[in-house]
């Protein structure tokens, strides 16, 4: 997606020098028939959870319209904002283009765009700001996510604020400065974008979906090991609830060392890669207990969190 819309990084690629030796291990260690299988796409798959996630925004808004009993729209809250999370999910398979077996560039770019309204976001931002994040992985500054999203002052309080609507602001306050160093033509893009695109879900949106976002984001890159690349990413723990409910995001140390891999394909690469994180001495996470040394305990993100005191 990054020719369809021409975002390609104009930063270096810091990552691919560091991670050589581990993506030659891996080439070595896996067996190339399963990895060539496991990057094939299915497109029939995609749209038909793409379907499903269609009926759950559409079941959860009708019946938040209807109901008032407490419990009925606690739920409906948190089915519609974790929901409305995926959809950003499936906008993150249109920028690695795995969702057709050829590349369509008008299709991707419808996609993208649909995947994008419902939590306002704009396509063409996320794009670029996603494809500088594998770039630049392990920059404290070149990583847009890590340098602008996490939090700065590791303080209970402050990260409490980003499960808050406060998210919102952080995040598009983030964007805005990351943003002003694009060139003209995808700034203008990006803000014709982000007009059409933000909406007012209220209470699925403001209160659910950051919850959503963050505790995601806490799988991702803030248990980690900076001296090895291979464990640049955290590893969760496989969970039938967390793959349904975060479509198989929760799989990102996968995804980070094969991108191209469509995510529902993700938890067979795990189950293939068991024998490496043995060997490398990767231990899989939760996110109880991400959450736990996050909150409770105020471990720094990007940090080693077994060995910090």
């Amino acid at each position: 997606m990054d020719r369809l819309y021409n975002t390609a990084s104009v930063k270096g690629n810091s990552y691919a020098s560091a991670s050589t030796a581990l993506r030659r291990r891996l080439a070595e260690e896996l067996p190339s028939g399963e990895v060539r299988r496991l990057h094939r796409r299915r497109p029939v798959l995609h749209f038909l959870i793409v379907g499903w996630q269609f009926f759950l925004v559409g079941g959860a808004g009708f019946g938040l319209w209807h109901l008032t009993n407490p419990a009925w729209v606690t739920l409906l809250a948190l089915v519609m904002g974790f929901t409305l999370f995926n959809f950003t999910v499936l906008l993150h398979e249109v920028v690695h283009d795995v969702v057709l077996r050829k590349r369509n560039t008008r299709l991707n770019r419808v996609l993208g765009n649909i995947y994008a309204f419902p939590s306002g976001i704009s396509a063409s931002q996320f794009t670029r700001w996603h494809l500088d994040h594998h770039a630049e992985l392990g920059s404290d500054t070149e990583d847009p996510k890590r340098f602008h999203l996490s939090p700065k002052l590791n303080r209970r309080w402050y990260k409490l604020l980003y499960f808050t609507p406060a998210l919102f602001f952080i995040y598009f306050r983030a964007a805005a400065r990351e943003t002003a160093g694009y060139p003209e033509p995808l700034r203008r893009r990006i803000g014709i974008e982000r007009t059409l695109t933000i909406r007012v879900y209220v209470l699925p949106i403001f209160v659910v979906f950051p919850i959503a976002f963050v505790l995601n984001r806490l799988g991702q890159h803030y248990d980690i090991d900076t001296d090895e690349p291979a464990k640049w990413s955290t590893l969760m723990k496989p969970s039938w609830f967390w793959d349904y409910a975060y479509l198989f995001s929760n799989y990102h140390l996968e995804h980070h060392y094969f991108p191209r891999v469509p995510f529902y394909n993700l938890p067979a690469l795990h189950r293939l890669l068991r024998p490496f994180y043995a060997s490398v001495g990767l231990k899989p996470r939760t996110y109880r207990e991400l959450l736990w040394n996050y909150l409770v305990k105020n471990k720094a993100p990007h940090t080693n969190w077994e060995k910090a005191t």
